[in-house]
């Protein structure tokens, strides 16, 4: 079988890049009689070790990773471009790792999406900053769904969610799943650690609770800095530190960056305990996350919440909400709390700042729990979903 797939959204820095770039490489490498061609607009070099994949550059105006956001639009002609360099080529099957960058394919090609979560039909006051950037992206999946004949999920919790709220039928939409870079690995290289930490900026022994992710509404990062502080002012969390690490755009969806920032420094008590490093590179965060008393994942809800798992994988417990897919990822490696509920998500900091045996309980569970999820795993379940449609 030549499997077409739609390698646009590679170089994206969020959690659609990475999951395209961890899947497909785990997919490359399975050991298979198919061949795959991606359908690009910019070169991948790195994929010239695989001998069963060809790639397909096509022209465009702009890159998709550029056009695709929430407060722009692509081209109709470089999706014109793409719509015509995939009916030219002999492929079977078409897949698109994600919504976020998917284009019109051939109506008699069979074709499969990925939708990660339905958090933008879910809350979508808290994602888009306009009714256009809202219009377009709801228009967006309407259309990719109606072009496909599967939908590919990441969880149960996002395949129920896409029920609820995008109207697509259970019956179509199939689950993989996603896991940490084999990258994440806990460290206790103190030289290493402290230089990561210098990088962000952040004290070199202080115990740190880090969250990582965008700076979104929908993450609900004043909810956590609410906890933070209750727990602060009972007294209970006054050495601990904070790190909130993630890009300060929201890449045209909406951000918190600004009211984050003026509500830090306009108390004194959380200046100089909670750090806003920006970007860190993968390298870096093994040694954050291996650094960290926790890792935070307050938010509204998550289609499967890929910094926990990698969290999990360098033995850090989560400060974890119980809503969307977190308790499915996290199981027995971490804290719970309702994301609306200030009050519990004061008491889990406070828990998991003074009980150092459930930090150790959890951070055992954390290791044991991390090796069920892994890239090559969600790329056979992927293949064995591609295959089950072409074969149907």
């Amino acid at each position: 079988m030549n499997i077409g797939i739609d390698a646009t959204c590679w170089w994206n820095n969020r959690g659609f890049g990475r999951f395209t770039r961890d899947l497909l490489t785990a997919l490359f490498e399975l050991e298979t009689h198919h061949h795959f061609t991606l359908f690009t607009d910019q070169p991948i070099p790195t994929m010239s070790r695989f001998s069963n994949v060809s790639i397909i550059q096509v022209d465009a105006s702009r890159p998709t990773t550029e056009a695709a956001v929430a407060d722009s639009n692509r081209s109709p002609f470089d999706m014109l471009r793409l719509y015509r360099a995939v009916a030219r080529s002999p492929i079977d099957l078409m897949y698109f790792p994600a919504v976020y960058s998917w284009f019109p394919a051939p109506l008699k090609l069979p074709t499969v999406v990925t939708l990660h979560d339905a958090i933008a039909e879910h809350y979508p006051e808290l994602i888009f900053s306009s009714w256009r950037s809202r219009f377009l992206w709801s228009l967006k999946v309407k259309l990719a769904i109606w072009n496909s004949d599967r939908i590919l999920t990441v969880s149960a919790a996002a395949k129920q969610e896409i029920v609820d709220y995008v109207g697509a039928p259970a019956a179509l939409i199939d689950i993989a799943s996603e896991a940490p870079n084999p990258l994440f690995r806990r460290t206790t290289d103190h030289t290493f650690i402290a230089a990561a930490r210098a990088r962000a900026s952040l004290p070199a022994e202080a115990p740190t609770i880090v969250y990582v992710g965008g700076l979104a509404p929908h993450k609900n990062l004043h909810g956590l800095l609410d906890g933070f502080e209750r727990a602060n002012s009972r007294g209970r969390a006054q050495n601990v530190h904070m790190a909130l690490v993630g890009d300060f755009e929201g890449a045209g969806f909406l951000s918190n960056y600004s009211s984050l920032w003026s509500r830090v420094e306009a108390n004194p008590e959380l200046r100089d305990r909670v750090h806003f490093t920006g970007y860190v590179s993968d390298e870096d965060l093994v040694a954050l996350y291996s650094s960290a008393i926790a890792v935070a994942m307050p938010s509204y809800s998550e289609g499967f919440g890929l910094p926990a798992i990698e969290a999990m994988s360098c033995a850090t417990p989560v400060l974890s909400s119980n809503l969307g897919s977190l308790p499915e990822v996290v199981g027995d490696a971490g804290l719970y709390f309702d994301p609306f509920d200030v009050d519990a998500i004061a008491q889990s900091i406070i828990e998991i700042v003074e009980n150092t045996g459930l930090r150790e309980e959890l951070s055992a569970n954390a290791l044991a729990r991390a090796p069920q999820f892994t890239w090559k795993r969600s790329a056979e379940l992927t293949l064995a979903h591609l295959e089950r449609l072409c074969h149907t």
